[in-house]
């Protein structure tokens, strides 16, 4: 196979995954772990995708925002093992906001059994799991109680604008959980959707404490609209597939890392 169709099988299999193992490359394409390497860094070089520690993630425009049912399918056993974690600091009796996003979606699943939370969101798949009668342990006798935001819906199901952002600050939270597209040490915590980025920073405003959810490809993405510092986190919640040196830098900027083990099949 020649260079040249590898890295168009390489791209295929990014835009179809979001993301790609090099030893998984390597064993489908029938080649070298550093032959894949080589080829990783040719497409990173042309901003084809972007190379991660131990393979390579889909690269998207700054201005650019996924669906959320193309973002659904990407990472899911890292946002899984970020969601159980998240679900840990969450105590009985708290009342939480929640933003718009897959992690986020996740941790709402680990939440629709506890009644005596209180949740505030601006994700209609939040809401959903959280209040559907036909979602598996959400009956509507045993589920938190929440609060949808209303406003005007984005791409990744987030409900943004003058709406939302109204009805978010009449609320205090003792904690506010946020999924991001990107985590950049020097640009911060970042959206590619201006009225997104703006009613994040809404539901930073009424927490006590912020905490964030974001897998490791999403370490060095940055999109157009800034809303956070990382020095405004409390926590982050990622998963191993950061690299000792990425921990390292983001454990001096954060209030609180925490690294999810992944459950790998």
């Amino acid at each position: 196979m020649l260079a040249a169709e590898r890295q168009d099988a390489i791209l295929r299999a990014v835009q179809a995954r979001g993301s790609v193992r090099v030893a998984d490359l390597a064993h489908e394409l029938d080649v070298s772990e550093m032959t894949v390497r080589r080829d990783l860094d040719t497409l990173d070089a042309r901003q084809s995708l972007r190379k991660v520690h131990g393979g390579a993630v889909s690269r998207h425009h700054r201005g650019e925002e996924p669906r959320s049912a193309q973002k659904a399918g990407q990472q899911r056993e890292q946002k899984a093992a970020i969601a159980a974690a998240a679900a840990t600091t969450i105590a009985d009796g708290m009342t939480i906001a929640i933003g718009a996003g897959t992690t986020t979606t996740e941790l709402a699943r680990h939440l629709r059994a506890r009644p005596s939370i209180t949740v505030v969101t601006n994700s209609v798949n939040v809401f959903r799991e959280l209040t559907d009668p036909l979602t598996e342990g959400a009956d509507g006798s045993d589920t938190p109680l929440v609060y949808l935001s209303g406003g005007v819906r984005t791409p990744s199901d987030a409900l943004v604008g003058p709406v939302a952002d109204t009805a978010i600050a009449s609320f205090r939270v003792d904690a506010t959980y946020l999924g991001v597209h990107g985590v950049d040490p020097d640009a911060g915590l970042t959206s590619p959707n201006v009225a997104e980025a703006q009613t994040n920073r809404t539901l930073i405003e009424i927490g006590g404490r912020l905490v964030v959810l974001a897998d490791h490809t999403k370490y060095r993405e940055v999109g157009a609209c800034v809303f956070a510092r990382l020095t405004d986190v409390d926590a982050l919640i990622s998963d191993d597939g950061l690299t000792a040196e990425d921990r390292e830098l983001l454990d001096a900027r954060v209030g609180d890392l925490m690294i999810a083990p992944v459950a790998r099949r």
